[in-house]
């Protein structure tokens, strides 16, 4: 390869990973400037853990043979990553509406850099929404050591990139912000029901079974869990895959839905 190639490589790449931190840095930006957004980050915690996980705890816990507030935490913290990533995405039917998204798809960037630095925009506002849920937790008397939480959030990025990546697809099919945020919430609901979020799924069968095995946030929770139950007498219990196996999965899914949610966003703003 001769040097000129070389340069023009390192040029290309840096322009992509200039592209990825400019539309990130706009969607944080953005978030800073709603005080709603980081309202909800706290107020949904308060209903989906302290409400719903609550009333679970205090009822259906007895006998599963672990701590069912720890299992619940990790679950509502991989959940809110999810929830608040995919429900960000939305914002791109209001960019769609101001022709923000022609403008970006026209620069000599490539519209997977301009799709992940959403992504990874919008997974800010959910990894703060985490802190929500770890007040939650210790008003409610569950705590996690420090040094599983900060291996969570290590994870945190991968676990937005799989939920923005499955939002993509909804994204590009729909432009209406009001029934774009219906199809997100219909795909992130189901989800933390059937994936495990609250409710162990070790036992599922039929229909319930197949529809959690296609499920990126099963194995993005059964990937976390792997790392914060390591070595501990309920892993066995609590975590359902090899690591690896669930590593595989989430990169096959959100490569998946990456590709085909990105060419769907591309088309129909294309075909306008």
């Amino acid at each position: 390869m001769s040097e000129i190639e070389l340069r023009r490589k390192k040029s290309r790449l840096f322009r992509e990973l200039n592209s990825v931190v400019t539309v990130m840095a706009r969607e944080i930006t953005i978030f800073f400037r709603s005080p709603a957004t980081a309202i909800m980050s706290l107020a949904m915690p308060i209903i989906l853990m302290g409400m719903i996980g609550g009333n679970l705890m205090q009822n259906m816990a007895g006998g599963l043979g672990f701590q069912f507030g720890q299992f619940m935490l990790v679950g509502m913290l991989v959940n809110m990553l999810f929830m608040v990533t995919t429900m960000g995405m939305t914002s791109l039917v209001d960019d769609h509406d101001i022709d923000f998204n022609q403008e970006m798809l026209v620069s000599p960037v490539s519209r997977y850099s301009i799709v992940i630095g959403k992504i990874l925009g919008c997974g800010f506002a959910a990894i703060m929404s985490m802190a929500g849920t770890l007040i939650v937790s210790l008003i409610m008397g569950i705590t996690l050591p420090a040094g599983k939480l900060l291996l969570i959030l290590a994870l945190s990025p991968l676990m937005c990139l799989s939920g923005g990546a499955l939002a993509m697809i909804i994204i590009g099919l729909i432009k209406s912000k009001r029934a774009a945020n219906l199809a997100v919430m219909l795909i992130v609901m189901p989800q933390m029901f059937l994936s495990g979020a609250i409710i162990p799924i070790n036992n599922s069968s039929g229909a319930l079974l197949v529809l959690n095995r296609v499920m990126p946030m099963t194995y993005c929770l059964d990937l976390v869990r792997a790392v914060v139950y390591r070595g501990s007498t309920e892993y066995d219990s609590i975590v359902m895959f090899n690591p690896l196996v669930n590593f595989a999965a989430i990169l096959a899914l959100t490569t998946v839905c990456l590709v085909l949610g990105t060419y769907f966003f591309a088309r129909s703003e294309k075909d306008r």
